[in-house]
This record gives structure tokens, C-alpha cells and sequence, in this order.
């Protein structure tokens, strides 16, 4: 029997051991669902990613995502690193663009070259869509904040282009690098909600150039913080378009992530609010790991 490759790749990495990692499967589809959410809770990243055939069907590669704890319809990174290895591994030749099979569609993903390199790989995600908005104190409990670390010009809402999030807008990054999960109250807040996740921000960082910064919480999927999110980054990019955060329906930003644990991200966020619809770009660098065979 033909051995199953895989690929570990840093996704929204501007060097090797930063970003988000990312292992690949690819040619998987003859692994029954159980051992791909076992091999996704081994690796213990926060997705793993297996590329059904290896062979395009409908126009793209059919591709399934595992955190540690389940499937999950759509997430960022495994869509970016996943177009960025089949590019690699699979096509082995320069394309514009990779297209991603989901649950929920098809996500195309396009793929800007330094030489016959990949530089930036950008994914166009779905429209956003602003559902609850929440007490400010509440979430502030939630983080083990007062609620003065919130912004009160923007709201605290849920945010979707295709996985929910809570966004929180802080005012400054002392406010995000004390935030801390009280786990009883977060699964009281998320109880009958359909975002599991928060994603917080302030307009101060780290880098000088960059011009947010954030961190994701998911103890839901089994994930207490995430180095890079592209899917939480869309929702962010979509707020930021809507509610005019730089005084402007159009975005064009760098978001730095990780840095609060050591692995620091660079995401590329494009938006831009017409005609009542918000149009959604998240872009970042891919590096290979590693590659090995699965036995």
C-alpha cells in the first residue's frame, strides 16, 4: 500500500518556528474519520488538515479540518497552509491560485510569487455576518478584566465569515497581554451561543510597522490560546471595515498574534465595506518544516 505523505508547515510565519503550525496529510481519504481526529489529537496542533486525493476534483482539492477535539467546517490557517503545500507538494509548478473544498463551499486561495517562491498566500474569505452583541462588563469578567480595558466606541460582537467568533475591542496592549480566561464564567458566556471563541485586539504592539495586536481563546476546541487565526483575522478585518475602526470602510493592515507565547505572527488583512457588503482578504508566509511519511 502506497504510504500517506504529510508536510508540516508555520502558517502566517515571517520565519521558521514562528507562525501557527500546521501538519498536511495528503492522499488521505482512505483514513476512516476516527484516525484522522486520533492523528489530529496527536499532533495537538490547533488544526491538522488532510487533503482527500491529492487529485483535483470539482474545479479544487477536497480537504478536511481536525482540531484536537473535532471537525470543524472552515478555519484560516489550514486553508492558507493547505493551498501553500498542495502548490508545493502536489501541483510543484507556479499557480495563481489553489482552490480548497470544504464543507461549506469552495474557498479559493491565491498565491503571490517572489521568483518561482511563494510569497504571500492570500485567501478571500466568505461576507461577514454580525450576529449578538454582549455586555461589556460580562465578557470583561470573562477575561479577568475590568471593564474599562474594553473600548466602549466599538461593540463586543459576534463575528462570522465562516467560524464565529467574539471580537473585543481592548485599548491598550497591557489590557491584552493581562487578559486571562476564568473558564467557568467563558463556558457560561458561550453556553447556547454558536462562537465558542474570543478574539481580542488593541491598537498598540509590539512591532513598530504593524498595526494591531491580538490573541485568540478557544478552550472549547481544545485550544487555550492560538498563535495565528486566519478565520478570527477575517472577522476582525470585517469589523474593522464596518464599524470604521481606522476611520475608514477600506482596510489595509498588519495584525501581529503569538507573541504572548512565543510564537510571533504576522497577518495581512485586506476589507472594504460597498454597497452594504463587506468584501474580506486574509494574507500571510507559509514555511516548510518538515515532510515525512505516515506509518
Amino acid at each position: 500500500m502506497k504510504k500517506l505523505r504529510f508536510s508540516i508547515v508555520d502558517v502566517f510565519a515571517e520565519a521558521r518556528y514562528s507562525g501557527n503550525q500546521l501538519a498536511v496529510f495528503h492522499d488521505a481519504g482512505r483514513l476512516p474519520e476516527a484516525e484522522m481526529q486520533q492523528i489530529a489529537k496527536e499532533m495537538n496542533y490547533s488544526e491538522t488538515t488532510f487533503i482527500v486525493s491529492d487529485k483535483m476534483k470539482d474545479n479544487g482539492y477536497r480537504v478536511r479540518i481536525f482540531t484536537p477535539e473535532r471537525e470543524v467546517t472552515f478555519a484560516g490557517h489550514p486553508v492558507i497552509g493547505t493551498a501553500y503545500v498542495i502548490q508545493r507538494e502536489v501541483v510543484r509548478k507556479p499557480v495563481k491560485k489553489v482552490k480548497i473544498n470544504l464543507n461549506t463551499g469552495q474557498v479559493p486561495v491565491a498565491i503571490k510569487y517572489n521568483g518561482d517562491d511563494p510569497d504571500k498566500v492570500w485567501m478571500k474569505q466568505q461576507e461577514p455576518v454580525f450576529g449578538d452583541t454582549f455586555d461589556i462588563k460580562e465578557v470583561a469578567e470573562v477575561l479577568n478584566l475590568g471593564p474599562g480595558a474594553i473600548d466602549e466606541r466599538f461593540p463586543v460582537q459576534d463575528v462570522s465569515t465562516g467560524f464565529p467568533f467574539i471580537i473585543v475591542p481592548l485599548k491598550t496592549l497591557n489590557d491584552v497581554r493581562a487578559a486571562r480566561i476564568d473558564r467557568d464564567k467563558y463556558y457560561g458566556l458561550i453556553k447556547g451561543i454558536s462562537a465558542k471563541a474570543i478574539f481580542i485586539f488593541s491598537p498598540e504592539t509590539y512591532e513598530t510597522g504593524n498595526d494591531l495586536n491580538a490573541r485568540m481563546f478557544a478552550d472549547y476546541y481544545g485550544i487555550s490560546e492560538d498563535p495565528a487565526t486566519g478565520s478570527a483575522n477575517g472577522c476582525l478585518a470585517g469589523y474593522l471595515a464596518k464599524y470604521r475602526y481606522f476611520g475608514d470602510e477600506k482596510v489595509n493592515v498588519r495584525v501581529e498574534q503569538g507573541y504572548e507565547i512565543g510564537r510571533p505572527s504576522l497577518l495581512y488583512l485586506r476589507a472594504e465595506n460597498a454597497d452594504g457588503h463587506i468584501e474580506v482578504h486574509v494574507g500571510g508566509r507559509v514555511v516548510m518544516i518538515a515532510k515525512g511519511e505516515f506509518v
